[in-house]
């Protein structure tokens, strides 16, 4: 199958990429620049990973530009020829809520979820595309390539950075009541396989329905590179936007997939 990533030098696209080429499939990757856009109609498949993934960027304006305009623009792209389009979409736009079905209310809390949110009811509202479009809520995904996400790493690549280098883990105050549903970036490219022959115009949560907080990583890490926890307060400007709980509704990707193994943390940190 012949493949095209956006996004693909990001995070997800990196572990993506070689991935499905391995697996026997043609992929070329794209990543963006303003005002041009790939031709997708040599493609069997588009999967738009491309975004400012940044949480805390607050240029709406920029963000808007990128990840809900420059979106329709691909959707659009293929759909005139007839290419199944695959996104991005992300767990954000549930913010606050303690519920994660797909159908269950959204509130997102940052400009990056709302245009998350935007896309998606988007996606929702139009009923005449002749392609199937997929969405995908990814939860907490981590895992090996996110060297360059600065503040946006996971707290699986903060942490063992600061045990290895000052023997001392900075966690949040309250960090035992952060709760979040981590999935392996590895479980990501494995279940974006299956869904290459999935037939359906849908959106799913791309999680694995369990959750570990923010200190049980630590403590992980901490025993694994004889390291201290310290406690820290959390910054100002993330108190009203930070999700303080995730876990993912999985019930619609068991119904679509079948049963999936996810990595436990564990293999990740030990």
């Amino acid at each position: 199958m012949r493949i095209l990533i956006t996004g693909s030098n990001g995070f997800i696209g990196k572990n993506l990429g070689p991935y499905l080429a391995h697996k026997g499939h043609d992929v070329e990757g794209y990543d963006y620049i303003d005002g041009r856009f790939p031709d997708p109609k040599e493609y069997d498949r588009v999967i738009h990973l491309g975004a400012i993934s940044d949480t805390t960027e607050k240029d709406v304006d920029k963000i808007l530009k990128q990840n809900y305009e420059f979106s329709i623009k691909m959707l659009e792209l293929c759909d005139t020829f007839g290419v199944t389009f695959m996104y991005a979409s992300s767990a954000s736009v549930y913010g606050s809520n303690t519920e994660f079905k797909e159908n269950s209310p959204v509130n997102p809390q940052s400009p990056y979820a709302w245009s998350k949110y935007l896309f998606d009811r988007y996606v929702q509202s139009i009923t005449e595309y002749q392609v199937n479009v997929q969405g995908f809520r990814f939860f907490n995904v981590y895992g090996p390539g996110e060297e360059h996400k600065g503040d946006q790493k996971s707290v699986f690549h903060k942490f063992k950075a600061q045990a290895i280098e000052t023997k001392k883990i900075n966690v949040f105050e309250n960090s035992e009541n952060i709760h979040r549903d981590f999935i392996h970036v590895g479980d990501v490219c494995q279940i974006l396989e299956k869904f290459l022959t999935v037939d359906a115009t849908d959106i799913w949560n791309i999680g694995t329905g369990q959750t570990r907080t923010f200190l049980q990583i630590a403590e992980l890490i901490a025993k694994k590179w004889g390291a201290e926890i310290n406690t820290i307060p959390m910054p100002e400007n993330l108190v009203k936007q930070y999700q303080y709980y995730t876990k993912a509704d999985i019930e619609k990707l068991s119904n679509t997939i079948g049963e999936y193994k996810f990595k436990p943390v564990e293999d990740f940190i030990i």
